[in-house]
């Protein structure tokens, strides 16, 4: 059988699915859309990550397709009913980029916490000793965080934090009752958790009902010295709004892995703001976790060709 893959993936993964079956692998083929399709038409399965768009014409020219893997856990660039539609599975890797995302979250809250008003770097070197006039930085033990969704990573990146000393509290409707929780978190409503937090992570997918979530509404219902993180998806913070906020000094700093455009196009809203660290969707991506993507894929993958052949 034949696995079509248009982007890249980690060579361990690469070479257990050579040795089971042909396997096309071009890591710049997402690019070259005539391409891309022409060697879809007879891919029994096919793995992405986040540039492949998997609707429309690619999804038609997957006649014979009967996985799509996903080397990540977000489904933005996958036509999921589409999919369904066709019997077409879909292979997210569920899991195993949680720590590297959890860890992000809470290094994010040390530095910003602490460095965000004042110069550290390269700047010393070059003989200007930047030094507050008085005290600025923040521990993270005793702080509040606010985690906004409260699946897998954000579960761990409570956990994490709670081992910091951080008070833990969440917000998630999607939540069960009667969900184990390990540590100790305190559920709340959504504005007090903004009002009452001095870390806020986000942690829920981009739905309809989350796109704009953090407008300058709820920006304006944090405290000037919070710090706001983003390594789910871009969209769910407008990022005019967080721009604004930051320029007039109502938020400590931001620290944004997502954005509503990827790359960051020129000229971004964004360019140019104070406090405010970004990353280019990188929160998951340590080497560490893509091995744990690629080989959790190419698994189930191989498992589910082998099923169905």
């Amino acid at each position: 059988m034949k696995i079509l893959i248009p982007e890249l993936i980690h060579p361990r993964a690469l070479e257990r699915l050579r040795a089971a079956h042909e396997v096309v692998f071009d890591p710049t083929l997402f690019a070259r859309q005539s391409e891309l399709l022409a060697a879809a038409q007879d891919a029994h399965a096919l793995i992405v990550r986040n540039r492949t768009q998997v609707r429309d014409d690619l999804l038609d020219a997957l006649s014979k397709c009967r996985a799509v893997g996903r080397l990540g856990v977000g489904l933005d660039n996958i036509d999921v009913p589409g999919c369904r539609a066709r019997g077409i599975e879909i292979v997210p890797a569920v899991g195993a980029n949680a720590r590297s995302v959890a860890e992000y979250v809470v290094t994010c809250a040390m530095l910003l916490l602490r460095y965000s008003h004042y110069s550290v770097g390269s700047s010393l070197a070059d003989g200007r000793w930047v030094r507050p006039a008085r005290p600025e930085g923040h521990e993270v033990a005793g702080r509040t965080l606010g985690l906004i969704g409260f699946g897998s990573i954000g579960q761990l990146t409570g956990r994490l934090a709670s081992r910091l000393d951080m008070r833990v509290v969440a917000h998630d409707p999607s939540l069960r009752a009667d969900a184990p929780i390990d540590f100790e978190c305190q559920m709340l409503p959504l504005d007090t958790l903004l009002a009452t937090s001095d870390v806020i992570s986000l942690h829920i997918p981009l739905m309809p009902e989350t796109r704009g979530l953090i407008n300058a509404e709820r920006l304006a219902l944090m405290q000037p010295g919070a710090v706001l993180i983003n390594a789910a998806r871009g969209g769910i913070v407008d990022e005019a709004a967080l721009a604004h906020a930051l320029l007039e000094g109502r938020l400590r700093a931001a620290a944004l892995d997502v954005f509503e455009d990827e790359p960051l196009p020129s000229g971004s809203v964004l360019a140019g703001v104070p406090n405010l660290l970004l990353t280019p969707h990188v929160a998951g991506v340590t080497a560490d976790s893509e091995l744990r993507v690629g080989e959790l894929v190419a698994e189930r993958i191989l498992t589910l060709l082998k099923t169905a052949g």
